[in-house]
């Protein structure tokens, strides 16, 4: 161990030292101090009001304004949305306002659009209602003229025929009563004409019939295309209808039962000369309308054009005023209620900047008092600050959404920024495909101070947050793709001549005939012989398969190591003993001997079944390796990596808690009575106290979690390295989608 004694800290790989401040702030400069230390971003406060609901908070008023223009502006977002109104790119340049003047501008668009809309909406459905009408008038109009041929004609036949005159008058059918009494007479044919939906026109024809039982007559015609509904807006299919009846009963009857089925009537005269009088004064009535609309439309869209062109900016302003005030609400007045009284954490090397920013604050609200800032001392952990730039940003959020590293630990996203894009590149190994991702990429990083300042998309948001991943990606596929010799699934002679030859001259390819070793193996990559061979996809297949597993094996070795110098670091003793070694052991004896196995088989070219020998390592250590024999002592070693792992088990799992036991018994034996005699101490004051201790150890609990620790890894290493073979799996899919896209697509498609 005395090689990683010798070397140096690693202060850059852990997460930042903190400390534990107060800060006393006069109330006239709060706001703009806690916005100042808001923009530099290195100081979380402690909420000093847990104990209180957000509405006994000190600032719980202002951060209802806030929210309540936050409402406003999504108002206003969804309104631009529906009107499809795109906004300027640039935003315009404006004076900068305050919180007063920006709630009051908002009172002022939201009233306007408010009675815009309300407008717009009356007028939509009265022009929606007189198209209705329009309609009625066409189709009832058909309908009676026909109606009244066929009383003519009827008419015509009843004179030269015999009528029976006895017949009762009342129970006559009601085209004869029109034929008869007229049908602008009181006691004569009536009708009610209207439209109604078509999927309730069945339904509606029977319940007329029953209520007037019978005596009645439904004529419909379909209204041919959709019709926009009044009152829903929406486009449905309708039916005109006329209903033809006798006696003001049965009108008010059939008139609920409009009501009723959501019909909507409207008045059709029986001449055709008023018909077309009241259909020429509709049309112009729908043409000022559709004037009118426009003019809305246009003077709405113009608005909301002057507010989008603002929204983005407004809502940033309101996000970081709500954001103050909550912060705000976590401080306390002094008793003197002049000043508020705020704890928090901050990197130490960040001091220096606070301090900057409050007195900064201090000028700038004009205060007489300036803000005193002061470091305390606490028991509490401290939270984990990681300082990250543009570059390694991405990276750490990828890591902290598994999980946040505790305070002072090992920092997994430094390594992850060589093995995330890696493993990408190991399942994407094409460079042509590399070559593409990487123009996407540089077209992301170039354009970025443009794209930064502006509002992005979901999904561009996402691929502009993480652009130095897609960039790191794109040279590892392409650095995987050469190795791989692909190009698009084609292979290329980069780097000099293949390693085989026909075995005839004769031949022009290798697919027909054999190869033969002429020459020195191709000097970079696979040689491109292999592919269209016939032993392609069994070659491809062992090599990606064995190389995920070597990957897997470095990458799980490489985690032990960092809780190694985690140990070290915290000066525990008890984890280097008795969790990093025997989990080294138990890995390195079970799979990193597989990785061993692997080596030796590829430096050797030996034909031994690595899947026999791992199986039979469990079953029957002590049978005979035959042909799979790789190296002289084999059987021997298996034995003793088999014992090894098998006691790094329960070396992981007894001694750690039953030493943490006896340490703590060790420890605390006979303190507990020391402060008996004393009145003055008080042993809560003291941080290794035996009264604040000695109740926080339950030897079940440390028990129980280093069981699940020993269970999790045992079981994590065996999935692990399965998980691993996913490389492998998803890389051997890409080339053979990239081959049937090639073959199948291009080559059909070019002849």
């Amino acid at each position: 161990m005395g090689v990683f004694d010798r070397l140096p800290p690693m202060d850059h790989l852990r997460s930042e030292k903190m400390c534990f401040v107060q800060l006393i702030i006069p109330a006239e400069s709060a706001r703009v101090a806690v916005t100042y230390l808001g923009e530099l971003g290195l100081l979380q406060f402690k909420d000093s009001n847990e104990d209180k609901s957000p509405f006994q908070r000190i600032f719980v008023n202002q951060v209802k304004r806030c929210a309540e223009m936050a409402r406003k502006l999504r108002f206003f977002s969804d309104q631009i949305n529906k009107a499809g109104v795109r906004s300027s790119v640039r935003p315009a340049l404006e004076p900068d306002i305050d919180l007063e003047e920006l709630e009051a501008r908002l009172g002022e668009h939201e009233h306007e659009l408010l009675e815009m809309n309300t407008n717009s909406d009356k007028l939509q459905q009265t022009y929606n209602e007189l198209l209705e009408f329009k309609l009625v008038l066409t189709k009832a109009g058909g309908i009676l003229a026909s109606s009244h041929n066929h009383a003519a004609s009827a008419e015509r036949e009843l004179d030269e025929n015999i009528y029976d005159r006895e017949v009762d008058e009342g129970n006559a059918y009601l085209l004869e009563q029109g034929v008869h009494q007229g049908s602008s007479g009181n006691s004569g044919v009536r009708f009610v004409s209207g439209i109604i939906l078509k999927s309730k026109a069945l339904a509606f024809e029977r319940m007329l019939f029953r209520a007037t039982r019978g005596n009645m007559l439904f004529n419909q015609a379909p209204a041919g295309e959709p019709v926009t509904d009044p009152i829903s807006g929406e486009e449905v299919e309708k039916t005109v209808f006329v209903v033809f009846f006798s006696g003001e009963q049965a009108k008010a009857k059939i008139l609920k039962i409009c009501d009723s089925f959501g019909a909507s009537c409207y008045p059709v005269p029986e001449e055709m000369i008023k018909q077309r009088q009241i259909f020429n004064e509709v049309s112009a009535r729908l043409s000022d309308l559709e004037v009118t609309l426009d003019a809305g439309i246009q003077h709405r869209n113009k608005a909301l054009e002057s507010v989008g062109s603002q929204l983005w900016r407004w809502t940033i302003m309101v996000k970081k005023e709500k954001a103050v005030y909550d912060t705000l609400n976590m401080l306390n007045f002094d008793v003197t209620k002049k000043c508020l009284v705020g704890e928090g954490w901050c990197p130490i090397f960040a001091k220096s900047q606070i301090k900057d920013c409050l007195q900064r604050a201090t000028l700038h609200s004009n205060s007489q008092v300036g803000i005193i800032f002061h470091e305390m001392d606490t028991l509490e952990s401290p939270p984990t600050y990681f300082r990250t730039d543009k570059f390694t940003n991405a990276f750490q959020e990828i890591v902290d959404a598994y999980g946040v590293a505790r305070y002072q630990e090992a920092n997994p996203a430094v390594y992850s920024v060589v093995t995330f894009p890696f493993l990408f590149a190991v399942m994407f190994g094409d460079w042509g495909h590399g070559i593409c991702l990487l123009l996407g990429a540089l077209v992301l990083i170039l354009r970025e101070k443009k794209l930064s300042s502006q509002k992005l998309g979901s999904f561009m948001e996402m691929a502009f947050g993480g652009r130095y991943v897609i960039l790191l990606m794109a040279i590892f596929s392409i650095y995987c793709g050469l190795i791989y010799n692909e190009f698009f699934s084609v292979p290329f002679h980069i780097f000099g001549k293949s390693a085989y030859e026909c075995r005839e001259k004769s031949c022009s390819d290798a697919h027909t005939a054999g190869l033969l070793k002429v020459r020195d193996p191709y000097p970079f990559g696979v040689d491109p012989s292999w592919r269209g061979s016939r032993s392609e996809l069994p070659f491809l297949n062992s090599l990606k398969m064995k190389m995920s597993i070597l990957m897997g094996v470095a990458q799980m070795n490489l985690g032990i190591v960092l809780s190694y110098f985690d140990a070290r670091f915290h000066g525990n003793a008890l984890d280097i003993r008795y969790q990093f070694i025997p989990q080294m052991i138990f890995l390195n004896s079970l799979f990193g001997y597989l990785a061993l196995l692997i080596l030796i088989k590829w430096c050797t070219g030996s034909q031994a079944d690595l899947y026999h020998v791992m199986i039979y390592m469990f079953l029957d250590p002590a049978g005979d390796l035959g042909e799979n024999q790789l190296f002289w002592g084999q059987k021997e070693l298996q034995i003793l990596l088999l014992l090894m792992a098998l006691v790094a088990v329960p070396w992981m799992l007894f001694p750690k808690p039953f030493i943490l036991k006896k340490l703590h018994k060790e420890r605390f034996q006979g303190h507990t009575y020391r402060f008996l005699g004393t009145s003055e101490m008080d042993p809560d004051s003291e941080p290794d106290s035996a009264r604040a201790r000695h109740d926080d150890f339950n030897f079940s609990e440390v028990f129980v979690h280093q069981m699940i620790h020993s269970i999790e890894f045992v079981l994590g290493a065996v999935s692990n390295t399965a998980s691993y073979l996913r490389l492998w799996a998803l890389s051997l899919a890409h080339s053979e989608l990239s081959t049937v896209f090639y073959e199948k697509l291009l080559l059909l498609a070019w002849g």
